[in-house]
């Protein structure tokens, strides 16, 4: 029997054995983007019931503002918010009561691209060039720390504002480089473009290693049973998704058919390797390391502790 068919049929031996339904408990969880294959750990858990083992009634919603979610969730408008370790750091440092329960992404998926057979050929190759970059945030302790790898500095490249049209705007000569490509989305989406990319990888490059997506909570939920009940299903999905990619893709792209397409299957299959397969771990150290980081570059005052604004699995 197919997997997709055993939990089905597991669900209903349960339900006919357990005796009366207990009330499902209700959890809000705002995502970072419209649904796409990074949210595949939580769209499974929905739909192939493993939310619901764990006793959970969840439900997700795409946002209108991608800045919006964490704000929404301080504000107690929404249990749990998807965003970045990088960012949930200065959010914490702008007085937001947020705490980090979890990991969905354990690796960074951003990532300075070039186009294979543009003028960028290795990383000294930017200076005098021009990079685009989508959203203000980060984009210039990245780049200056990549920059610096190689003895440039951000003095030595002009950075562009191309909004969300990064791919566009690479392939188009607008610039010579981005700053904010995925390396699941938009170096996949140059292939399929026949404009393939070349990718130099953050963490190679003088940036620490970081979690590109976490699971953020409001402080006073932080000790909410129900977050351990959450990570729990998502791991149970993500191991199901490790062990059966194929039918987990399915599954996803009948529910999202708008997503069934080329580029969406490929990222699928390439983010697969990224998802956190154990949500609730936390790395002190690592995230430490990137604080350290963020305040040698002028981001942050001080190093936090790590207590003040993530949590270690109970």
């Amino acid at each position: 029997m197919k997997p997709f068919l055993r939990l089905a049929a597991l669900g209903l031996a349960a339900a006919l054995t357990i005796g009366p339904v207990q009330a499902a408990d209700k959890l809000t969880v705002l995502l970072d983007w419209f649904y796409n294959p990074d949210h595949a750990p939580l769209v499974i858990a929905k739909e192939g019931g493993f939310f619901e083992k764990h006793g959970l009634d969840v439900e997700m919603i795409a946002p209108a503002d991608a800045s919006a979610p964490p704000r929404l969730v301080a504000a107690g408008q929404a249990d749990i918010a998807i965003t970045y370790q990088p960012d949930l750091m200065l959010q914490v440092k702008e007085g937001l009561p947020l705490t980090r329960i979890g990991t969905l992404i354990e690796t960074p998926l951003n990532a300075l691209i070039a186009l294979k057979d543009g003028p960028i050929k290795t990383l000294a190759d930017l200076k005098g060039k021009k990079v685009g970059y989508s959203v203000a945030s980060l984009q210039n302790a990245y780049i200056g720390a990549v920059l610096a790898s190689v003895g440039l500095s951000e003095k030595d490249v002009e950075m562009v504002n191309v909004n969300f049209n990064l791919s566009t705007s690479l392939m188009s000569g607008q610039v010579d480089a981005v700053i904010d490509g995925y390396r699941n989305v938009e170096l996949i989406q140059l292939g399929l473009e026949g404009k393939p990319g070349i990718a130099f990888y953050l963490e190679e490059h003088g940036v620490p290693a970081y979690d590109e997506l976490i699971y953020v909570t409001r402080n006073e939920l932080r000790d909410d049973p129900r977050m351990v009940r959450f990570l729990a299903a998502v791991e149970d999905a993500t191991i199901f998704l490790t062990n059966h990619p194929e039918e987990a893709l399915a599954m996803f792209l009948k529910l999202h058919k708008d997503l069934d397409d080329q580029l969406n299957r490929d990222s699928f299959l390439a983010t697969l390797p990224r998802f956190a397969k154990r949500p609730a771990a936390l790395d002190i150290g690592r995230y430490d390391r990137f604080a350290e980081f963020m305040k040698a570059r002028g981001l942050l005052d001080s190093i936090p502790p790590i207590d003040s604004y993530a949590i270690a699995p109970r």
